[in-house]
């Protein structure tokens, strides 16, 4: 009975975020940047592209990402889901200009 109860308690540490077995069941899908479009984030350390997926259910479909680190064109992302999109940089406000 005591071990039952110890594999219940494994069982329920393994799982991660809600949802998160269908983001792994597949594994990784390749894709390819096809144009960086611009930088995000606080001090910019987001760099958001345009990437055609490889493999997978998705295949062939071109989408946006926010990338953390350094990336150029033509280089391979891993993605771990390929049914969320990332939102458009907005347009910056400058200040002091006329109106």
């Amino acid at each position: 009975m005591a071990k039952q109860e110890q594999g219940k308690k494994q069982e329920k540490q393994k799982g991660g975020s809600k949802g998160s077995e269908s983001l792994t069941a597949e594994g990784a899908v390749p894709a390819i940047v096809e144009a960086v479009l611009g930088r995000g984030g606080t001090r910019g350390e987001i760099t958001q592209v345009k990437c055609k997926i490889l493999q997978g259910k998705n295949r062939g479909k071109s989408m946006r990402r926010n990338v953390r680190g350094p990336i150029k064109k033509r280089d391979i992302l891993m993605l771990r889901e390929t049914e969320i999109e990332a939102r458009r940089i907005g347009k910056r406000i400058k200040r002091g200009g006329s109106r």
